[in-house]
């Protein structure tokens, strides 16, 4: 069973009637869209709720959300669908970013957290693992989504797809337009506060982390990597695919997924030691 649901001004999409709700949040330069392949799968055993996050939509009106109100409207969101229990959160790209916030702001509401390729991204030790090369290829296209941004228009909208075919983005082009970038403004312009206010991400429910391995720098640091491995229940995989695993690879990504899931419903706190991984997949 599919609905639409509206929240906050926001569309939400619902598929499956599971006991358990996976919320699903993408990043840039992506919609709702973006999960089609996991909740093909996922509805058949839980309940699939996704959205376009606000500001990302053509449709709508062009704006810049601060982290507060995108935090917020997630939380409009979670509070519309959650059925009063706790839900699991699907996170890629800004989406990590976002929905590791609402963690932080909101732990009592989440029981398990799958990140996708963004970890510690803007930490000290992820800035300094990078080399002088890849430090300027983050800032190059980071600026250059905060200009198209600021330009708007047809040709904002011209400089964010093109952006997009040279990262090898997989969304749909029409989707695409520099609305979607006041992310980027923000963290380069320092507008809307910022995101100086962004908390330390510390996950104390289970985590599972997917990473694509082909790429010209990573999101996360080795530190970050070995804290989040040594809690007992959670799983770092990494995927021979560029950042977006669970498009490349959806069958893998699925099952990798569908086989960790279980192990929250079991046992929703962890402390202490252990660590369990999974080797690259050939491409």
């Amino acid at each position: 069973m599919s609905q639409v649901k509206k929240v906050d001004g926001i569309d939400i999409h619902i598929d499956g009637e599971g006991e358990e709700t996976i919320v699903m949040i993408h990043g840039w330069p992506d919609t709702y869209r973006m999960w089609d392949a996991q909740v093909a799968d996922f509805k058949h055993r839980y309940r699939c709720v996704r959205f376009t996050l606000p500001g990302f939509d053509p449709d709508t009106p062009r704006r810049v959300y601060s982290l507060d109100a995108t935090v917020r409207s997630i939380s409009y969101v979670i509070n519309a669908i959650s059925q009063k229990k706790k839900v699991i959160l699907m996170l890629h790209d800004w989406g990590c970013v976002f929905g590791y916030e609402y963690y932080m702001r909101n732990k009592q509401q989440v029981s398990a957290i799958i990140g996708v390729d963004i970890g510690d991204a803007n930490s000290v030790e992820t800035r300094r693992s990078r080399s002088f090369t890849q430090k300027l290829g983050v800032s190059s296209y980071q600026n250059m989504l905060s200009l198209a941004w600021a330009i708007g228009g047809p040709i904002g909208n011209m400089i964010t797809r093109s952006m997009a075919n040279k990262l090898g983005a997989p969304s749909i082009r029409e989707y695409i337009g520099s609305q979607m970038n006041y992310p980027y403004y923000i963290l380069s312009a320092g507008e809307a506060g910022s995101y100086r206010n962004l908390q330390a991400f510390e996950p104390k429910v289970p985590m599972l982390y997917i990473y694509g391995v082909r790429k010209p720098f990573m999101f996360h640091s080795n530190s970050w990597l070995e804290k989040i491995e040594g809690r007992k229940g959670n799983k770092i995989v990494p995927f021979n695919t560029d950042h977006w695993p669970m498009v490349r690879q959806p069958e893998r990504f699925n099952k990798v997924v569908q086989d960790w899931l279980p192990i929250p419903s079991v046992q929703p706190e962890h402390e202490g030691e252990g660590a369990a991984e999974d080797e690259v997949a050939d491409g």
